[in-house]
């Protein structure tokens, strides 16, 4: 079995996919393998989240990771890993959120920006961070100042990253990999064009290996 947050780290880039019909699922992820990007967070945003989560998993987890995204309760948690989800993310930290995933043996990536908010998902056990909107929050002065009292704290910033500015937050040494929706924008999807998503995710993985990072 792979480990889920290393692996997160060897892609660097996890896609968040906010998925209108459940129909479109396979097309997205399909895409973003065929990118080189074999993770996505698909977000608890819209209706048919579980749903596409379950077509995921069932068709493409041998293949890709994923996982739920904008958990933000108990429910929305044990929905999404009944359907198969391998990781919970949420825009900021919930005790309930993270009791359910604990139970489970399920990687929480709660939000938090703050000194204090870091220190409750802390105390929760958890060391990796979504650092959510990066852009609103500092962006990378921001990371590397929360480097310093925070040495153990792995942080996946999203929120204003694209590829402009992928590189700049995946050289910190505390930045595991970067969450972002460029890739599978809305226009991108409402048109139904999955070989731009392709192109994106590419474009975006060949970023992350010039860094050193590897798929593994």
């Amino acid at each position: 079995m792979v480990n889920v947050a290393e692996f997160i780290a060897e892609v660097g880039i996890v896609p968040v996919v906010k998925l209108t019909d459940a129909a479109t699922t396979l097309p997205v992820m399909e895409a973003l393998i065929a990118g080189n990007v074999p993770v996505a967070e698909i977000t608890f945003r819209t209706d048919c989240a579980a749903e596409a989560i379950r077509i995921a998993a069932e068709e493409l987890g041998d293949k890709m990771l994923v996982g739920a995204g904008t958990v933000v309760d108990a429910a929305q948690a044990e929905a999404a890993i009944k359907s198969g989800a391998r990781f919970i993310v949420s825009p900021g930290y919930s005790e309930a959120v993270n009791g359910v995933c604990r139970a489970n043996g399920i990687l929480y990536v709660p939000g938090a920006v703050t000194p204090t908010e870091i220190m409750q998902a802390c105390a929760g056990g958890n060391k990796i961070i979504k650092f959510f909107p990066a852009s609103v929050y500092g962006g990378t002065a921001a990371l590397k100042a929360l480097g310093a009292p925070f040495k153990d704290i792995k942080f996946v910033p999203t929120g204003g990253v694209n590829a402009s500015n992928l590189k700049e937050y995946l050289s910190l040494n505390n930045v595991a990999a970067c969450g972002g929706s460029w890739m599978v924008a809305d226009s991108i999807l409402k048109a139904g064009n999955y070989a731009e998503v392709a192109r994106l995710a590419a474009e975006a993985s060949e970023i992350v290996h010039s860094l050193g990072k590897q798929v593994g």
